[in-house]
């Protein structure tokens, strides 16, 4: 009875220090996406700026870009998918993962050719693992992005699309990863970040409405060539910062419930090391009563 009891008190020693562990990482996630929150914010009014401009410029000229024309037959599609380095976040990485196979389980039916561009230690690693190959590879600064890592990114996949599919580029970039929605929800998203789709599109004038005339100075041709590499950088960029912030939100969420788990356990075993205490507690009292019983009868 008193190695069970000091099992109980063992395993109520380890609840007990897993969830110092667990509260302190939720505290640390809990101070942490209020940034992260705040650059996801201040990086929309930019990113928006730039998605008008390109708008404009490819709604009102005729010029056929490199990075905006349809090619006539798709051969090889990339895929960049957005990880964290660090695991403890739930299915965080599981979601973003399955959602990129479930993309390249569809754009293999359609008969494509699919490449890989990782960012994060934990994608890395599920490749790694799975002896599966990969392009290139982007590790440690998905919880605090920079801009120059999203450059880096946008100018190894622009650079793969402008190259030609039969000497090893590709003819689509897509990108996964998961969007902060709130505190409690992350969804995975996947965006075809090439050939451009333009995400905001241009109302129908009414029926008096005089459209605006553009005048492109210098070409339109010049124009996209400037602002389409700006473009996909901020949306890379800003898909890693919706990264950034899912990963510190599911944090959050998981050791909180890794905390409430740990309270449950420390309530079970303590039950049942007083149970098992009282149970040594009773049998010593009744080895007693009985020596005692036997000594009387003894002695008569």
């Amino acid at each position: 009875m008193g190695a069970q009891l000091r099992v109980y008190r063992q395993k109520i020693k380890s609840a007990k220090t897993t969830k110092k562990i667990t509260r302190a990482m939720e505290l640390i996630a809990a101070s942490r996406i209020q940034k992260a929150q705040q650059r996801v914010a201040a990086s929309l009014p930019y990113s928006r700026a730039v998605t008008r401009a390109v708008s404009g410029v490819a709604t009102f000229s005729n010029v056929d870009h490199v990075l905006t024309t349809e090619p006539e037959k798709i051969e090889r599609a990339a895929i960049v998918i957005f990880s964290s380095d660090r695991g403890l976040a739930g299915a965080f990485n599981t979601n973003v993962l399955r959602e990129a196979e479930e993309l390249a389980t569809l754009l293999q039916s359609q008969g494509r050719e699919v490449v890989y561009y990782l960012v994060g230690r934990k994608s890395v690693g599920y490749f790694g693992f799975r002896k599966r190959a990969y392009e290139q590879s982007w590790i440690g600064e998905t919880e605090n992005p920079v801009f120059e890592t999203a450059k880096e990114i946008g100018d190894a996949v622009v650079a793969k699309f402008l190259q030609p599919a039969s000497e090893g580029g590709v003819d689509e970039i897509h990108i996964v990863y998961n969007r902060f929605i709130s505190m409690l929800t992350q969804s995975p998203e996947v965006v075809r970040l090439l050939p451009l789709e333009i995400v905001e599109g241009v109302e129908p004038p009414a029926e008096n409405e005089v459209l605006p005339l553009y005048e492109f100075e210098p070409e339109a041709s010049d124009v996209l060539d400037a602002l389409l590499p700006v473009y996909i950088e901020s949306r890379i960029f800003n898909a890693m910062l919706q990264s950034a912030a899912s990963k510190h939100a599911a944090t959050q969420k998981a050791m909180k419930s890794a905390s409430d788990n740990a309270d449950k356990l420390i309530d079970t075993y303590t039950r049942l090391a007083n149970n098992a205490r009282q149970s040594e507690i009773t049998q010593q009292i009744s080895e007693i009563v009985g020596g005692a019983d036997a000594l009387s009868s003894a002695k008569k």
